[in-house]
C-alpha cells in the first residue's frame, strides 16, 4: 500500500499533521499523545484496543491512552473541523459529491452511549449495536469521511439518568438520522466545502427538509427513495410501469470489483418547473438481468446535466461503503473500547483522520507528492503556534521509544499474556 513512499516521509508528514492540530490541545502531553494514537491506529496491530495501542506507543499500560480519550481536555469537533480542512486541501474538487450514510457498531452490554437492539445494515439484521451517521466526501482525487454523529434512540434520550452516566450532554436530545444528516450538511455548506452534489440512500432521500436544504444551498442531489415514494402525486412504481423500451438507456454507475456496474436507466422530468437553470425529476435504475428489480432516485440537477452525469452521481453513493470498509479494517474505526459520548466522538474522529491521511498517501503514491509539497505552499499559520514536529517522541514516563511504525500490513498475533482492558472504566 505504501510502495514508492519511504516510511520516513509518511512519518514526517504525520508529525506535521500533529503540529497542525496541536493548538487544540492546551498541554504538551495530549499533543504528543495525539500523534501516538494516530500512529497506533495505522500500525500493523491486529486490533486497536487499549493494550495494543499502548504497546504501539511504547507504553507499559493503556492508562495514557485511556486518559487521552476520556479525560484530557480537547474538543473532538474542533479536530473534525481541521480534518475537513486537511481533506479539502488535498482532495478538494468543485464537482465533488457529499455522501450520507450510516454504519453499525456491534456491542455487548447496555452502557455504551446509544446502544440498543436495532437494525444494523452492517450486520443485515437487528443486533445490539450503536449506529453512527457519517458524511463522506467523494472527489476525483479520492474519497474519505469528513463528519460523524452518534444516533441516540428515544430509549436513551427519554432516560436522562442513563444519558448522564454515559456523559451525554443534557443539551443533546432525540434527532432522527435525516436530522443528523441535515446538521452535517449545514456544517459542510457553512464551511465552504467545495462540492456540487449530494447523494444518499432512501433514509435521507425521503426527507423533504433535507432535499430543500440542498436546493437552498445551490447544490444538486441524486437521492434514493423507497418504492412507495410519490413523485408529482403518483407512486414511483406506477410511473415506472408506463415507460417503454425507448425510455431506457444503459450506463455504468462506475467501476466495481468486477468491472463497470451497468444498469438500464430512465429519467422522468418533473412537469413543475424548478428554479432558473435547475431541473427536477425521477431517476429509475433497472437491473439488466432482472427487469423487475428497480431503484428510484429524486433528482435536483443543473439543466446542463446529462443522464450519464446523474448516473455517475448515483454511483458515488457506494464510495462511503468503501470508506467504512477501509476505516474499519485499516484504522480500527469499529474497534474502540470506549462507552461514553465523549470517548466515541474522539475515537471516531481520530480514526477518520487516520483514514483521510492514508487516502492522501494513496493519492501521493499514485501521482507523486501532493500539490501542497510540490507547489511549496506556505503552511497554515496554526502550524507555527505549537510544539515542534517530533510530537511522537517520548510520551512521558510510559513511552519508551519513537518507533516509525509501518502502515497497516499483515496483522500481528495479539499478546497472549495480557487481557484486554477497556479504555474507559464504567
Amino acid at each position: 500500500m505504501t510502495d514508492g513512499l519511504e516510511v520516513e516521509d509518511w512519518s514526517r508528514d504525520l508529525d506535521e499533521l500533529g503540529v497542525r492540530l496541536g493548538h487544540h490541545f492546551l498541554r504538551s502531553e495530549p499533543r504528543r499523545r495525539l500523534v501516538a494514537y494516530l500512529r497506533g491506529l495505522m500500525a500493523p496491530v491486529e486490533r486497536k484496543n487499549g493494550w495494543q495501542l499502548a504497546e504501539a506507543a511504547g507504553d507499559r499500560t493503556p492508562s495514557g491512552m485511556q486518559e487521552f480519550l476520556s479525560r484530557a481536555r480537547w474538543d473532538a469537533d474542533l479536530v473534525r473541523d481541521d480534518l475537513q480542512s486537511y481533506a479539502i486541501e488535498h482532495l478538494g474538487d468543485d464537482q465533488a459529491v457529499l455522501v450520507l450514510d450510516e454504519t453499525g457498531f456491534l456491542k455487548k452490554g447496555v452502557k455504551s452511549a446509544g446502544v440498543q437492539r436495532q437494525y444494523s445494515g452492517t450486520a443485515g439484521r437487528i443486533e445490539n449495536s450503536q449506529i453512527g451517521v457519517f458524511l463522506g466526501y467523494a472527489s476525483r482525487h479520492g474519497h474519505t469521511l469528513i463528519d460523524r454523529a452518534l444516533y441516540l434512540p428515544e430509549s436513551w434520550t427519554e432516560d436522562r439518568a442513563r444519558c448522564a452516566e454515559a456523559c451525554i450532554p443534557a443539551s443533546v436530545g432525540f434527532a432522527t438520522k435525516p436530522a443528523l444528516g441535515r446538521s452535517m450538511l449545514t456544517r459542510a455548506f457553512a464551511a465552504g466545502i467545495p462540492c456540487a452534489w449530494v447523494t444518499g440512500d432512501c433514509v435521507y432521500g425521503g426527507d423533504h427538509r433535507l432535499r430543500r436544504l440542498i436546493e437552498e444551498h445551490g447544490r444538486g442531489y441524486v437521492l434514493a427513495v423507497r418504492n412507495n415514494q410519490c413523485f408529482e402525486q403518483k407512486q414511483v412504481t406506477r410511473l415506472a410501469k408506463r415507460l417503454t423500451a425507448r425510455d431506457w438507456h444503459r450506463h455504468s454507475a462506475g467501476d466495481g470489483a468486477k468491472g463497470p456496474r451497468l444498469y438500464d436507466w430512465a429519467l422522468i422530468p418533473a412537469k413543475k418547473p424548478a428554479a432558473d437553470s435547475w431541473r427536477q425529476g425521477l431517476l429509475i435504475r433497472r437491473t439488466i438481468t432482472d427487469p423487475s428489480d428497480l431503484a428510484f432516485y429524486l433528482i435536483h440537477a443543473p439543466k446542463a446535466a446529462s443522464l450519464a452525469d446523474l448516473v455517475q452521481v448515483a454511483g458515488r453513493r457506494w464510495t462511503i461503503e468503501t470508506c467504512f470498509e477501509a476505516a474499519k479494517s485499516e484504522v480500527g474505526l469499529d474497534q474502540y473500547e470506549v462507552r461514553s459520548w465523549v470517548g466515541w466522538h474522539r475515537h471516531i474522529t481520530l480514526a477518520m483522520l487516520a483514514h483521510a491521511y492514508l487516502t492522501v498517501l494513496r493519492k501521493a503514491a499514485a501521482g507523486g507528492r501532493s500539490e501542497r509539497r510540490s507547489a511549496g505552499r506556505t503552511p497554515p499559520p496554526d502550524r507555527t503556534r505549537t510544539a515542534p514536529p517530533s510530537l511522537a517522541a517520548g510520551l512521558g514516563t510510559e513511552t519508551g521509544s519513537n518507533r516509525h511504525l509501518r502502515l497497516v500490513q499483515l496483522a500481528k498475533t495479539p499478546s497472549a499474556t495480557r487481557k484486554e482492558m477497556s479504555l474507559e472504566n464504567s
